[in-house]
């Protein structure tokens, strides 16, 4: 990821947002820069502040304190409130929101209704036809597709010229496939256009796939940002980690820079207490299935397809339960001895607890 500099120009600023509903933040003391034309992904689970963060930044909703600049400009803050239909920001909504009773280019024009109607006409069409549905002008939401509701809503959203785009899990509605053609085709489109992005999602897939930075928010904070291959092989916490991917957890002693495990020894890259409890964050990817001559004894328990990969549980001496292999190596089921070879540079160390 390109580092940005402290005085570059910048699409949003907030500054210590911060937004609770009785004793309970949704929102707190949260600080964000974001660039032109960069694609962030808030991301988390359920409840951590996504949403609400959005719904400040579009100002549909008001922080109980903190400062919001769009394009530069102080837009909220103690002593200014503009509203939203003023922000020239477009949203869109996880339901996508369209109106069921008009067309695809009356929901188009609704955004533009205060411009002459010729003009108005001109721009949807042209929107139209950049997210491809021409052919679908006269139709209504019920007549489509679920790709081709949330192509109108883009539509909608950009044709007043806006450079900046909030996005509300606006793919979690269409099936797995369509899923992500349509968010590659959309976030293609929208970064040729060199549109400001912030989308929210709950898939940590989709999230490392698709932002330029990824931010990952608890309980209203932001726990951790940067690139997708950061916050994927560099997590700055468990939390972090266990959010990304699934681990094999192995506890064990951290003595003179390494951990100490009944399955062996991992360098940390981490400083810990000498003597203190830690646990090793192995990958099942980061395992290999070797013969039983080398490596780790163990035994396969079970075996899974999943498609072009197979997880394999598999049994060690010393560890109470089975470690998780993923591996591309599809070989004849059996429950035969094994032997496995560990990844021991990408192995992650945390303190316990």
């Amino acid at each position: 990821m390109e580092l940005i500099s402290d005085d570059a120009p910048k699409s949003l600023e907030l500054e210590n947002i911060s937004r609770r509903f009785g004793n309970t933040y949704a929102v707190r003391e949260l600080s964000l820069s974001i660039a032109p034309g960069e694609v962030i992904c808030l991301v988390g689970h359920s409840g951590c502040g996504k949403t609400s963060l959005l719904r400040i930044i579009a100002g549909i909703d008001t922080a109980d304190r903190g400062v919001i600049r769009i394009r530069g400009e102080y837009v909220a803050g103690p002593s200014r409130f503009v509203e939203p239909e003023m922000r020239n920001i477009g949203f869109v909504f996880q339901d996508y929101a369209l109106f069921p009773h008009l067309t695809v280019e009356q929901n188009v024009l609704f955004g533009l209704r205060n411009l002459p109607r010729q003009d108005a006409r001109t721009k949807a069409m042209a929107m139209i036809a950049r997210v491809g549905l021409t052919h679908l002008t006269s139709r209504h939401p019920h007549m489509l597709s679920g790709g081709e509701q949330q192509r109108v809503a883009l539509a909608r959203a950009l044709a007043p010229g806006t450079d900046i785009l909030l996005m509300d899990e606006p793919f979690s509605n269409l099936d797995r496939g369509l899923r992500e053609q349509m968010r590659d085709d959309t976030l293609s489109l929208l970064r040729s256009m060199g549109t400001t992005v912030v989308m929210v999602t709950h898939d940590p897939e989709e999230a490392l796939s698709a932002g330029d930075r990824v931010v990952l928010m608890r309980a209203g904070e932001i726990v951790q940002q940067g690139s997708g291959y950061e916050l994927f092989h560099s997590p700055n916490s468990r939390y972090a980690a266990d959010f990304f991917t699934a681990f094999n957890k192995v506890q064990g002693i951290y003595r003179n820079g390494q951990i100490h495990t009944p399955i062996g020894a991992f360098p940390s890259a981490r400083q810990l207490r000498e003597e203190s409890q830690a646990v090793a964050y192995i990958r099942p990817s980061d395992i290999t299935v070797t013969t039983a001559q080398s490596g780790l004894s163990g035994r396969i328990v079970q075996r899974v397809l999943l498609g072009e990969i197979e997880q394999l549980a598999v049994k060690l001496d010393g560890l109470e339960e089975p470690i998780c292999v993923r591996s591309l190596d599809h070989r004849p089921p059996d429950t035969g001895e094994v032997g496995i070879s560990i990844r021991s540079e990408a192995v992650l160390t945390f303190p316990n607890p």
